[in-house]
């Protein structure tokens, strides 16, 4: 019984060894912008991760939009002190290392 086991779990484990690696996820950079700002978004496997809105017109800071990740949230919040919303939260960037 032994004897048949070992040359399964060696087959099993070859097999294994030698399958494709996953394929890398989709990344897409969108740029849309007009007279007053520009907008930057970053989508991984279809998701929005981060979008930078810059103003064009005026001297006020660009500002980043984290976005919810909806797999992630539970019913009353984020978790993470940032009040839920449909469509993320404005953060202003004060410090840059």
């Amino acid at each position: 019984m032994l004897r048949l086991a070992v040359p399964i779990l060696l087959a099993a484990l070859a097999t294994s060894a030698l399958a494709d690696p996953p394929p890398e996820p989709k990344v897409e950079r969108t740029v849309a912008e007009d007279d007053q700002v520009r907008i930057e978004e970053l989508k991984v496997r279809g998701e929005a991760k981060k979008v930078t809105v810059k103003n064009k017109i005026t001297k006020a800071p660009d500002y980043e939009i984290v976005v919810n990740d909806a797999g992630r949230e539970s019913a009353g919040g984020t978790g993470t002190g940032i009040p839920k919303s449909g469509s993320g939260t404005r953060v202003w960037r004060v410090l840059k290392f």
